[in-house]
């Protein structure tokens, strides 16, 4: 029997149902805990998978991503500019005063 079958016959088939020395109510307590720790074992291997190596796909779409903001970036420091440009100019000579005498 390999590995992938036990893993199917555990979501499929309670393994200690037919135990002599449990309850009916005992064998579906243990059979969920086998769900939930085959459950966990996916989680693990899934997660593991994913730190080892990057999703492609989201570093292609991120990639793409960074490249529309640097040109918003871009286009936003150039309005910025054009309205700091279209400012009229005041004249600051007279506004400051010399009061050290």
């Amino acid at each position: 029997m390999s590995v992938s079958t036990i893993i199917h016959d555990i979501f499929d088939v309670n393994p200690y149902e037919s135990h002599p020395g449990l309850t009916t109510n005992e064998s579906e307590v243990l059979w969920e805990y086998a769900k939930l720790a085959q459950h966990l074992k996916d989680l693990t291997t899934r997660t593991k998978e994913l730190s080892e190596q990057p999703d492609q796909d989201l570093l292609t779409r991120l990639r793409v991503l960074e490249r529309k903001m640097g040109l918003v970036l871009t286009l936003f420091k150039a309005s910025v500019w054009g309205v700091i440009n279209e400012q009229p100019t005041t004249d600051l000579s007279g506004q400051y005063a010399d009061t050290t005498t």
